[in-house]
């Protein structure tokens, strides 16, 4: 139902038997209210187009800014700003999106070699307003003229007297047209359709305004300024680009876009993050993103919206991953014949002394995405920062280890907690209070009249060596890339482990992020040989075990912890009783999986040289 076709002819009466608002479809006029930057705005001005045959178009901007404006419509798909300086030096931009209105009407009438009429009027200080419009994608369900229409006989602030010159000066341009064409078709703000068209039946003196402004320019928009200040997400803006190439019947159904985003970014989270979500998640992401958007008065979901509740539902990785796909606008480029201009959200806030926006972008708006997710670099080019990892001495990231070294002490101290517990004995009093009173045990028995005494048998023995299994990667497919590490101080175990590929996901030039699929920590350092080459270890079937066998090997102390979601094979334990050392297993499920993944995560520099940056690329 929500794809039905909205690029099909408009009916004058609505599905529901409604009647359409006679001001929007007159002989000579053909009026088409929009929200600036809305995909839903864009389709519908692309369908009355399709469906009315204009002999001309007018939009809503005024003629001094006309042949900047064409210069960017003729541009795109690429993005461009026009941009002028005020009487009071103050900047004011006018960014040329797919998805507005205005350009898309523009696009159609220079494709068609139709005459493009700019009939609004040039205000130097327009004031911003706060425009209370329902979510415009209901228009999907009940037509957009009907939205129109319906949005028409609410009750509305009177206008502003600059909204009421200007929309004086669309009424006299609109009458000059008519003079010389039959069949017109005009876009404009929602807010004004209803006055200019009801002061077309009237007479209207010619405006006074500014003919000429000076200095007005064009300019490209940088890549990365296109991710913050579009109207609508790159993501939607390019679908709705590509669509429109393909002369699709049907439009893009925002829903499913945003559904299709989450789709692309949890694909991409599973290759970076190693890390899949499961049914739970995407239920919270969807049942939470619906409700945030119904509590601020919308039917879908805003980008911000969407973002934070990728958060919510999977962390900060998937945010991240959700806000650069959806961001990213495909058809932009660094390497345009014009300057480059860049603006990013922040501009949004300054001081409107130095800067703002045009005025169709009127209401002040959130951030897009929270600064912790989105401060994060990225490469210019694709394989920007690779490297030859074969020629290079690869290295770790020493914050990293000593967060390692600290979670194998932690996994000793539960262990041997543990075991204590279970030498544990508990027996009625008699005679000695032995090492204390068992008040559980005594509660317990409390009818019986008895109280009972515990003895801890202290544990002889410490822990040597530490192995933690994340995933056993018995096909050697996720976790293909095996490596031995040697302490590099006195404070540092020897490591070996198998994990992703090195230099498959780079977050700084010679920086890969890598997940364990295992690894195995044994102290002292500066004792182990190569683990996965070493023949004394090829009895084990697979990686898991002979990280096990190697722990038990280069232990010195009689303890080995081994974390896993299995236990440890049952030949392996006999192996270490037979060398007088004990395998103490502790559940992979008992570890929350937020503490889990942060220990899986680490970092592997080209060389000892990165340490000097790398913190400027490891988040």
């Amino acid at each position: 139902m929500v794809a039905r076709a909205l690029w099909c002819i408009m009916p004058d009466v609505s599905p529901r038997g409604k009647t359409i608002d006679p001001r929007l479809r007159r002989r000579d006029v053909r009026c088409v209210p929009i929200l600036h930057g809305r995909l839903e705005s864009a389709v519908a001005v692309r369908q009355c187009f399709q469906e009315y045959r204009p002999e001309a178009v007018a939009v809503e901007l005024p003629p001094t800014l006309g042949d900047a404006f064409v210069r960017a419509v003729k541009r795109l798909p690429l993005l461009s700003v026009v941009y002028y300086e005020r009487q009071d030096e103050e900047l004011v931009y006018l960014p040329v999106e797919v998805t507005d209105g205005v350009t898309e009407a523009a696009r159609l009438a220079l494709e068609n070699d139709l005459p493009l009429r700019f009939v609004d009027r040039d205000t130097e200080n327009y004031g911003r307003f706060e425009d209370f419009v329902p979510d415009v994608y209901a228009a999907n369900r009940i037509g957009y003229l009907e939205f129109c229409t319906l949005w028409s006989r609410a009750r509305r602030p009177p206008a502003q007297p600059d909204d009421q010159m200007r929309e004086a000066a669309m009424v006299w341009r609109l009458q000059r047209l008519k003079e010389r064409h039959q069949k017109i078709m005009f876009v404009c703000g929602l807010v004004h359709y209803p006055r200019v068209m009801d002061g077309l039946d009237e007479g209207a003196a010619r405006p006074l305004e500014r003919l000429k402004r000076p200095g007005v320019s064009l300019a490209h928009l940088a890549e990365e300024s296109s991710r913050e200040i579009l109207s609508e997400p790159g993501f939607l803006a390019g679908r709705y680009e590509e669509a429109r190439r393909e002369g699709a019947t049907a439009p893009p159904d925002r829903l499913a876009m945003q559904e299709e985003l989450w789709t692309r970014a949890a694909r991409r989270h599973q290759k970076n993050n190693q890390e899949r979500l499961d049914a739970a998640a995407w239920s919270v992401l969807r049942r939470f993103t619906r409700n945030y958007a119904l509590v601020t008065g919308r039917l879908t979901p805003t980008f911000y919206q969407l973002v934070i509740g990728a958060r919510g539902a999977a962390g900060d990785d998937f945010a991240y991953e959700v806000w650069d796909e959806g961001s990213r606008y495909p058809h932009q480029t660094d390497e345009p014949n014009l300057p480059v201009l860049r603006l990013t959200g922040d501009d949004l806030w300054l001081d409107q002394r130095r800067v703002r926006f045009h005025r169709r972008l009127k209401s002040l708006r959130s951030r897009l995405v929270p600064a912790p997710i989105q401060k994060r670099p990225r490469e210019e080019f694709e394989g920007q920062w690779d490297v030859d990892w074969d020629r290079v001495n690869v290295c770790s990231w020493p914050p990293e280890d000593v967060v390692l070294e600290d979670f194998g002490e932690f996994l000793k101290k539960r262990a041997t907690g543990l075991l204590s517990a279970e030498n544990k004995r508990t027996v009625p009093f008699t005679t000695s209070l032995l090492d204390g009173l068992d008040m559980r045990e005594t509660i317990r028995h409390w009818h019986e009249g008895t109280w009972y005494v515990f003895e801890e048998r202290r544990v002889t023995g410490r822990v040597g060596s530490v192995v933690v299994i994340f995933d056993e990667d018995q096909a050697d497919e996720r976790f293909p890339w095996k490596l031995t590490w040697l302490g590099e101080h006195e404070q540092e175990s020897d490591m070996a482990f198998y994990a992703t590929p090195v230099g498959q996901v780079m977050v700084g030039p010679g920086v890969s992020k890598c997940h364990h699929g295992g690894f195995m920590l044994t102290y002292p350092p500066l004792r182990v040989y190569d683990v996965w080459s070493d023949r004394f270890f090829d009895m084990a079937r697979n990686k898991p075990e002979r990280l096990l066998l190697a722990g038990i090997d280069y232990s010195l102390e009689k303890f080995i912890v081994y974390v896993a979601a299995k236990p440890p094979p049952a030949r392996l334990k006999h192996l270490a009783e037979r060398m007088g050392k004990q395998v103490l297993y502790l559940p992979l499920g008992a570890f929350s999986p937020q503490m889990l993944k942060r220990f899986q995560t680490f970092h592997v520099l080209a060389g000892h040289s990165v340490r000097r940056y790398a913190r400027d690329f490891i988040r």
